[in-house]
């Protein structure tokens, strides 16, 4: 079990390794984590806000309905109280006058009241009293006669009006809000078990200062709760930028130990393909000599012009390989230059001609068949870089073309059009093995690979189409090609761009 937790830990390890945070990762994980706080906390005091709102509107209503509630409860004990004393006697009726008054003046005092009055209902007309004289006397003589106020009370009677019959059908408290915060409270006034009119109290509860400061102490919790978090991200964001410096400074060290690692495989990979290519331009300039000695015991006067072009041929071929022996990676200029204009036409006879031709004169297995088109334009590239391009490729032709009779056709093309030359060298021989045809994941066919080939000669073989791929794409800026004719045999597509 806990070899198996163990193994499940390491998979998820493994998971997470591959994902890398960089510090421009760690800053935006930052920012967003600040901006998610203060949005939640944004969203936090609006829904704080609706909600003190919502409750200060409740207190508001149910604050003034207790208030004028509780005043025409007292002034209907103080009347209940009075009846029922049987004998009262004028000191009563002072006392009971001045505990009207209290009553009614009391309210007034507090901030919130604006307005206190008795609205009554007396020959058909609404009189607001809000003097205890008046209402004892309204209450317990009887008299009509209700004196104008000292204070008009129009707005009250105006509302009563209007909800008179709710209220004495009901008699329940009726609120009506004006404005934001002001109540209009009508209590019902029944006093001996009759309905007899209604206490008036506007009032306007003050709710606001208790709302500020629970939104104020909200707000500096915010603030402290936003500032710990932002120290904490802080401390977090050190420490992980501390920890990317020093992984960013490995990882340099790394990079820097690979270029070196690369420079030395790249240079080692150029002093292979050094070798290999003076190994080659070795072995020819052997067979060049050879010819050049023959030319030299046949000279005579009447061959003397011939000789002397072959010769000279051969002996700048010569010097271009003891050119190549001197360093693995010889500037670009002694390769392409504007200085050099080489005919590839003349090339191409000069090496069937007195090379493939003069070695192969005792046989007659191999024929070539010249199609040089003389429209070709010349190429501002050496000639015998070219020669190290076109020779290995015939040469492979004719060692993979079979025992038979074999026939090799060099033809040469130019497009004006898409300022192109071409150069097809053919045969219709056994063609190439389709292996050998096949691209691996950098599109490069596995002929022109190195160590490629189908002979079976031993570890000097598969040298001659890998070079001639490396030098006409790395140093001459040109295209190889290869691929098997429909009837049979394969070609080699050399493409030369102007």
């Amino acid at each position: 079990m806990a070899e198996s937790d163990s193994k499940q830990f390491r998979q998820i390890t493994g998971k997470l390794k591959r994902f890398r945070f960089e510090l421009k990762h760690i800053i935006v994980l930052f920012m967003i984590l600040i901006l998610f706080q203060l949005l939640v906390s944004l969203v936090h005091k609006i829904s704080l806000q609706r909600f003190l709102k919502k409750t200060q509107d409740w207190y508001q209503q149910d604050s003034a309905e207790r208030l004028a509630n509780l005043t025409a409860t007292s002034l209907e004990l103080l009347v209940e109280t009075r009846i029922q004393n049987k004998n009262p006697g004028s000191d009563d009726a002072r006392k009971t006058i001045e505990a009207l008054n209290i009553i009614l003046s009391q309210e007034i005092l507090q901030h919130n009241v604006q307005d206190v009055c008795v609205l009554v209902e007396k020959g058909g007309r609404v009189a607001a009293i809000d003097n205890g004289r008046v209402l004892y006397a309204f209450i317990f003589k009887n008299d009509a006669r209700i004196p104008p106020s000292d204070e008009p009370h129009p707005q009250a009677i105006q509302m009563y009006g209007k909800i008179k019959k709710k209220l004495q059908a009901s008699e329940q408290i009726v609120s009506i809000l004006k404005g934001r915060e002001t109540y209009h409270v009508f209590v019902p006034f029944v006093p001996k078990g009759e309905y007899m009119g209604a206490l008036y109290m506007k009032n306007t509860p003050e709710f606001s200062g208790i709302a500020s400061e629970i939104i104020s102490s909200y707000n500096e919790t915010s603030l402290i709760f936003v500032a710990l978090i932002f120290l904490g991200l802080l401390a977090m964001f050190y420490i992980s930028s501390y920890t990317v410096k020093e992984r960013d400074a490995a990882r340099e060290l790394l990079y820097r130990e690979r270029e070196k690692q690369l420079e030395e495989h790249i240079h080692f990979q150029k002093e292979a393909l050094f070798a290999k290519r003076i190994y080659h331009t070795h072995h020819k300039a052997e067979k060049v000599m050879g010819f050049i000695k023959e030319d030299l015991q046949s000279l005579n006067a009447e061959n003397m012009e011939e000789v002397t072009y072959r010769v000279s041929k051969y002996a700048n071929f010569i010097s271009r390989v003891i050119y190549d022996m001197k360093w693995y990676d010889p500037p670009v200029q002694t390769i392409r230059n504007p200085m050099f204009r080489s005919d590839l036409n003349e090339l191409i006879r000069f090496i069937v001609k007195y090379i493939f031709l003069r070695i192969s004169r005792n046989t007659n297995r191999v024929k070539f068949h010249l199609e040089l088109d003389e429209s070709l334009p010349v190429v501002h590239v050496n000639e015998f870089v070219a020669w190290e391009i076109l020779e290995p490729l015939i040469q492979n032709s004719i060692d993979h073309g079979g025992d038979g009779e074999l026939n090799i056709t060099i033809h040469t093309c130019y497009f004006p059009d898409e300022k192109e030359s071409k150069i097809f060298i053919s045969d219709d021989g056994q063609g190439i093995r389709p292996d050998l045809l096949e691209e691996n994941e950098e599109g490069i066919k596995r002929i022109f690979l190195e160590n490629i080939s189908t002979k079976d000669s031993g570890d000097n073989s598969g040298y001659g189409c890998y070079i001639a791929y490396e030098i006409s794409r790395q140093r001459c800026g040109w295209s190889l090609d290869a691929e098997n004719l429909p009837e049979k045999g394969c070609q080699f597509i050399v493409s030369i761009p102007h």
